[in-house]
C-alpha cells in the first residue's frame, strides 16, 4: 500500500510540473525567470554546476558526475572548463563537435549516459525548466516566433538574446492555425526525455547500404503527398530524424568514426553554422550539444585520411584515459559488483584492492625520475607519500607521463576474472589469493596479449601478491592486539618524550619513582633502525620531528602517530617486529593447545566483528599469514 500510494504521489507531482498557456503568458515567464532561455550548451553546464563543485587539492571535483565515475577528476575538470563552460557563454567552442576518446570500459558511455539521464531530470526541476511551441516535431524555443526584426529591442527590454529561426512545420502553423498572431501560438512546458525522444537522441551506425540518412534528418511523408500536393510541403515530411528530436537538448552519436561519410557529412553544416539541411527545406536551425566516443586506433585512421579534414577541424578531442588511482579503481569494481550477479557473494578485504593494483599498475608508465620505481608511483598516484617524494611531486609525475592511462587492464577483464573465481571456487566468498589465481587464469586463456605483454602483466600480479601479503600481515597482526591504536599511542608518546628530552639536552622523569633518567636510547633506537634511521642520521631525524612537533603547536593542531608517515611507518614495524613470533606460533601451529586455540578465536572473531571478514575468509587469511611468517 505504500508503494501505491508513492505512485499517486509521483503522478500528482508530474501534474503539477505541467504547464500550457499562450506566448503572451510564456513572455511573462521570461520576463520574471530569462535563464529559461538558456540554449543547451548553457543548460548542461549549469545541471553540472547546480549539483556542486568541491575544491580539493588535486583540483576541482564535479559532484555530478562523482556518483559513477572515479578517478578521473583532472579530465573530468578538463571537459567542463575547456569544453562545457566557454560553450555555455555561446563561445564558438560550443559549435564543435565533442569526441570523447579512450581505451573501452574507460567511463566514455557511462559519462554519456549520465548527461542524458542528467538532463532528464534537470528539465524537471526549476533551473532546468524548458519550454517548446505545443505540437513542434523539434519542441522549439518559442522566442523563434519573434521577427528578426524585432530582436534587438526586444532583446534590449528583456535582457535575453534570441538565437535561431523557425522549422518549416511551426512557419507554416504560425501562418494557417494563428494567421501570424505569434502572441495567440500556444506554447507548453518540455520534459526531455530519451524513451519519449524529446531534446536527447541517440544514433547508432549500421550497415551503410541500408541505412537511411532519414535516420538523421527525418524523411518524407508518403501516405501525406496526395494530400498536401508537394514534397516541400512540411506537413508532408516527418521531422522525427535524432537531429530533429534532439534540439533543446543532446544527441549521442555512438562510434561516430565507423559511420559511413554521407552520414557525417550533415554534421558539418550543424557544428559550424547550427543548422542542418532536410528534405527540399530551407536549412533547419537546431540547438543540440552532440557527443561522439570512439577509441584510438578508430582515430588515428580517422585523421590519416585526407578527405576527412573538414570534419576534424569542426571536432574538440577529449581523452578519456583509465584511471590511475587504486582506491578509485576498488570503487568502480564496487559499483559493477552491484550491477551484477555477485552482489549477494562475500568479498574478502583487499580482494578488490589487489585486482586493482594489477590493474592500475599495468597503465601506468615508468617514470625517469631517479628513486622512483612503478610501485611507489602507483602509491604517490593514490595519495601516499613515498620515501623521497610527496604529493607535491605529483604534478611533475603526471605532466612526464604523457598518454598515460590509455591503455592497460580494462575493469570489465577483472570483473569477469572474478565472475570465473566465484564459479571455479563453489563458494560465497572471494579472498585475494582467488582473484589473483582467476586474473593469472585469464592470461593464459587470452588469445590476443603477446607473450612479452603476458610476462608484463604476470610481473604486475606477482606485485599485487607482494602487496598483499604485507596487507595480510598487517591486518592479522593488528588484530592480535586488542588495542594496536592505544599501543601504538603509548609508544609514539614515550618516543616523543624521550626524542624531546634528547634535543633539549634533559633528563626524563620517571612516572612512578619519579627518577630522573636519562632519555632511553635504545627503545629510539629500536624505533629508528626499523625505517633504516642509521647513527649518523638519528639525530636529524630527531630533529625533524620535533620541529614538526612544534608547527603543529604553533597552529593549535595535535601531532599524533599518524601526522609523521615515516614515524608513524616505524611505529608500526616495531609493534609488528615485538609481536610476530606470538603471531607466528599461534597462526602456523597445526595442533594449537588451548591457550593458541582461545587466541585464534579471538583474533577471528574481531577479523570478523571489525575489520569485515567472513568466517571463511578470516580463517584462510589466519593460514595464509601463519604459511607467510614461517617461511
Amino acid at each position: 500500500m505504500e508503494f501505491l500510494k508513492r505512485l499517486e504521489e509521483y503522478r500528482s507531482l508530474e501534474k503539477s510540473l505541467a504547464w500550457e498557456g499562450t506566448f503572451q503568458d510564456y513572455l511573462a515567464i521570461v520576463k520574471e525567470k530569462p535563464y529559461v532561455t538558456q540554449l543547451a550548451h548553457a543548460r548542461i553546464y549549469n545541471m553540472i554546476k547546480d549539483a556542486g563543485i568541491e575544491e580539493t587539492e588535486r583540483g576541482k571535483v564535479y559532484k555530478f558526475f562523482s556518483k559513477e565515475i572515479f578517478g578521473l577528476d583532472r579530465t573530468l575538470e578538463k571537459l567542463v572548463e575547456e569544453y562545457f563552460h566557454p560553450a555555455a557563454r555561446r563561445l564558438d567552442v560550443r559549435k564543435r563537435i565533442l569526441l570523447l576518446m579512450g581505451p573501452v570500459s574507460g567511463g566514455k558511455s557511462t559519462l554519456v549516459a549520465m548527461l542524458k539521464q542528467g538532463l532528464e531530470r534537470y528539465s524537471r526541476t526549476e533551473n532546468g525548466a524548458i519550454y517548446g511551441i505545443k505540437g513542434c516535431p523539434m519542441h522549439e524555443e518559442p522566442l523563434h516566433l519573434i521577427p528578426k526584426e524585432l530582436r534587438e529591442e526586444f532583446q534590449k527590454e528583456y535582457g535575453v538574446y534570441i538565437e535561431g529561426e523557425l522549422c518549416p512545420s511551426c512557419r507554416l502553423r504560425l501562418e494557417t492555425e494563428y494567421e501570424g498572431k505569434i502572441e495567440k501560438v500556444l506554447v507548453e512546458r518540455v520534459f526531455l526525455s530519451e524513451d519519449n525522444r524529446v531534446g536527447i537522441g541517440t544514433f547508432t551506425p549500421s550497415d551503410p547500404k541500408s541505412q537511411d540518412i532519414a535516420d538523421l534528418t527525418g524523411s518524407i511523408d508518403f501516405s501525406t503527398i496526395a494530400e498536401y500536393g508537394s514534397e516541400s510541403d512540411p506537413r508532408a515530411y516527418r521531422f522525427d530524424g535524432e537531429l530533429n528530436i534532439s534540439n533543446r537538448g543532446l544527441m549521442e552519436f555512438q562510434e561516430m568514426l565507423k559511420c559511413d561519410e554521407k552520414f557525417l557529412w550533415n554534421l558539418l553544416s550543424l557544428s559550424q553554422e547550427g543548422n542542418f539541411k532536410a528534405g527540399r527545406f530551407a536549412l533547419i536551425y537546431a540547438d543540440e550539444m552532440i557527443i561522439a566516443h570512439t577509441n584510438e586506433n578508430e582515430y588515428r585512421s580517422f585523421i590519416s585520411n585526407k578527405k576527412n579534414e573538414a570534419l576534424q577541424s569542426r571536432i574538440i578531442v577529449m581523452k578519456i584515459p583509465y584511471n590511475l588511482r587504486v582506491s578509485d579503481e576498488v570503487k568502480i569494481y564496487e559499483k559493477l559488483i552491484k550491477q551484477s550477479d555477485l552482489s549477494n557473494v562475500h568479498i574478502a578485504p583487499h580482494a578488490l584492492r589487489v585486482a586493482s593494483i594489477f590493474s592500475v599498475l599495468s597503465r601506468l608508465k615508468e617514470s625517469k625520475k631517479q628513486g622512483m620505481d612503478i610501485v611507489k608511483k602507483m602509491k604517490l598516484y593514490d595519495g601516499e607519500d613515498v620515501e623521497g617524494f610527496k604529493q607535491k611531486d605529483l604534478k611533475e609525475l603526471q605532466n612526464e607521463a604523457v598518454d598515460e592511462g590509455m591503455s592497460g587492464v580494462d575493469p570489465r577483464y577483472v570483473i569477469n576474472r572474478l565472475s570465473s573465481a566465484l564459479i571455479r571456487t563453489n563458494t560465497q566468498c572471494i579472498n585475494p589469493l582467488d582473484v589473483l589465481r582467476a586474473l593469472k587464469d585469464g592470461l593464459d586463456q587470452h588469445p590476443s596479449i603477446t607473450q612479452e605483454e603476458r610476462e608484463r602483466l604476470l610481473n604486475f600480479i606477482s606485485i599485487a601478491r607482494k602487496e598483499y601479503d604485507e596487507m595480510a600481515k598487517k591486518e592479522v597482526q593488528k588484530a592480535f592486539v586488542y588495542s594496536f591504536e592505544e599501543s601504538a599511542k603509548t609508544l609514539f608518546n614515550n618516543y616523543l618524550d624521550n626524542v624531546e628530552a634528547f634535543c633539549n639536552g634533559v633528563k626524563i622523569k620517571d612516572p612512578i619513582t619519579d627518577e630522573e633518567l636519562d632519555p632511553d636510547e635504545k627503545l629510539m633506537r629500536s624505533i629508528e633502525e626499523q625505517i633504516g634511521i642509521s647513527e649518523n642520521a638519528k639525530k636529524a631525524f630527531r630533529e625533524e620531528i620535533l620541529i614538526r612537533l612544534s608547527i603543529y603547536a604553533r597552529k593549535n593542531k595535535k601531532f599524533n602517530y599518524n601526522s609523521h608517515e615515516r614515524l608513524r611507518e616505524a611505529i608500526e614495524k616495531k609493534l609488528f617486529a615485538d609481536l610476530k613470533d606470538v603471531v607466528k606460533i599461534t597462526t602456523s601451529s597445526k595442533t594449537p593447545d588451548a591457550e593458541q586455540l582461545k587466541r585464534i578465536n579471538e583474533v577471528s572473531a574481531r577479523l570478523i566483528a571489525e575489520h569485515g571478514y567472513c568466517p571463511i575468509c578470516a580463517n584462510e587469511l589466519l593460514k595464509y599469514v601463519g604459511s607467510l611468517l614461517s617461511r
